[in-house]
């Protein structure tokens, strides 16, 4: 077995979590463990990681409506309430910001998003593609990154959706708008959402309800004048958990925004989006621990299920080649038979043999040609699908290891190195996973520091109470 050197990328974010963060830190050794095995596989390079499937920042996406409700919480929260210095983000565009030093706004290109394994935006020009050709070339006129100087900003990346409701939303913007939100750790989402009249907005809501399960999603609602509304906060937040309730979104935090942007209640409602930011950083590492465990389970109900697949299909394509061609030659032999009497040298004990010994010389290098010829479209076929699952996996060069001479000859149908030591070894990093997540739970709270229903301590791990 040959060793995979830790790649660069995995280098660097131990170098990150070494300190602020033992959980990530081992998370990441078990991402190099993982990679290992799928190294051995044949599915990854020598400097290519799981890892960077996913982002490892902290993420908050903000989607609203065709108002200015979002880019007035963007100014009042990150930047400053002056347009000429405040926050200034496309009505159109995936805008991701990212905390710098520099006093003025830096912005870059959507490839650079592209380009870099760290951001979320990772290779999305692949999936682009898939929607519809041309339209991983256009990355620019949907993506771009952009530096600011707020304090709050610093260890997170915001991405600012597109407002709903300023243009049709086409399938390359609804693909990007589920990216965002999956793989994001909050979400923040005005209320004028939901007062656009956008033919996308029944789709974005169906991405909210699939996901409203992780409690990532916090509605701002934007309190209107007394003098049209004069009910209290609380009344507003009950009425708009009712509306939403209709629509199949049961769960989130709610909050009234004040029109006023200074004010004392402008002051608590930053009070209580800082509080919720402040746990975006354990949200990222339970959604990476969620990802690492993913990963593994991948392996065994995706990934090698598809080599196996390919394997089968290729083996039954080549013996069946290779049954036409010796039912060619029996179809030969029996009207040889018919004319010349040929069965008489078949049982020959000398002819025989050696008529035997010369068609297994023919039939074993025509046979090793037609698997080869055969490999090759299943290559072209898992190349294919690699693309339809969005799998950086390389399921080719898996399947090619298994392309020796033996394997060739013999009915094997299992990927070369997939075996019981492997799956040990995988159900060994799910069994880390779990103590990693049991880990962190454990930070928030202990189970033995807590008292039982009858008021007794608990007892230490391994004693019963008497």
């Amino acid at each position: 077995m040959t060793e995979k050197s830790v790649s660069k990328y995995l280098l660097n974010l131990e170098k990150q979590f070494a300190n602020d963060n033992p959980v990530l830190l081992k998370a990441a050794k078990v991402f190099h463990e993982l990679d290992q095995i799928k190294f051995d596989l044949g599915l990854l390079d020598t400097e290519e990681t799981t890892a960077s499937k996913n982002s490892w920042w902290p993420i908050v996406s903000l989607v609203g409506g065709n108002t200015a409700a979002k880019q007035s919480f963007l100014n009042s929260y990150l930047g400053n309430e002056s347009p000429l210095t405040g926050i200034q983000t496309s009505s159109h565009k995936f805008t991701v910001l990212m905390h710098n030093n520099q006093a003025t706004q830096t912005m870059l290109p959507g490839t650079a998003l592209d380009v870099d394994h760290r951001y979320p935006f990772y290779q999305i020009s692949r999936k682009l593609e898939q929607v519809q050709k041309g339209e991983g070339d256009r990355l620019n006129s949907y993506l771009e990154l952009k530096t600011i100087p707020s304090a709050r900003g610093k260890g997170k990346l915001f991405i600012d959706l597109p407002n709903f409701g300023v243009e049709p939303f086409n399938a390359s913007l609804m693909l990007l708008t589920k990216h965002s939100l999956e793989t994001s750790d909050l979400v923040l989402v005005f209320s004028d959402l939901f007062e656009s009249a956008s033919p996308a907005l029944e789709e974005l809501i169906a991405t909210i309800r699939s996901q409203q399960d992780t409690n990532k999603f916090v509605y701002l609602i934007s309190e209107p004048a007394a003098s049209f509304y004069p009910s209290s906060q609380h009344d507003l937040i009950a009425t708009w958990q009712t509306r939403l309730s209709l629509l199949g979104l049961n769960t989130g935090q709610f909050i009234v925004v004040p029109g006023k942007a200074v004010s004392s209640s402008s002051q608590a409602v930053a009070a209580l989006i800082d509080q919720r930011l402040a746990n975006v950083a354990f949200d990222r590492t339970y959604r990476i621990l969620d990802a690492l465990d993913h990963n593994i389970r991948e392996v065994d109900e995706v990934i090698i299920p598809e080599v196996r697949n390919g394997i089968s299909i290729w083996k039954d394509r080549s013996n069946f080649s290779s049954l036409l061609i010796l039912s060619f030659i029996a179809t030969l032999a029996i009207f040889a038979e018919i004319q010349t009497g040929i069965l008489e040298l078949l049982i020959d004990p000398i002819i025989g043999p050696a008529i035997l010994l010369i068609l297994i010389a023919v039939m074993a290098p025509l046979h090793l040609a037609i698997s080869k010829v055969q490999a090759k479209l299943v290559i072209y076929k898992l190349n294919h699908r690699q693309k339809e699952l969005h799998l950086m996996e390389n399921l080719a060069e898996c399947f090619e290891n298994g392309l020796t001479f033996s394997r060739i000859l013999m009915p094997v149908k299992e990927p070369k190195g997939w075996n019981k030591k492997t799956k040990a070894k995988l159900l060994q990093l799910s069994e880390k996973v779990k103590e990693l997540v049991q880990s962190l739970n454990d930070s928030f709270g202990t189970y033995h520091d807590q008292i039982n229903p009858g008021g007794l301590p608990l007892a230490p791990s391994g004693q019963e109470l008497t």
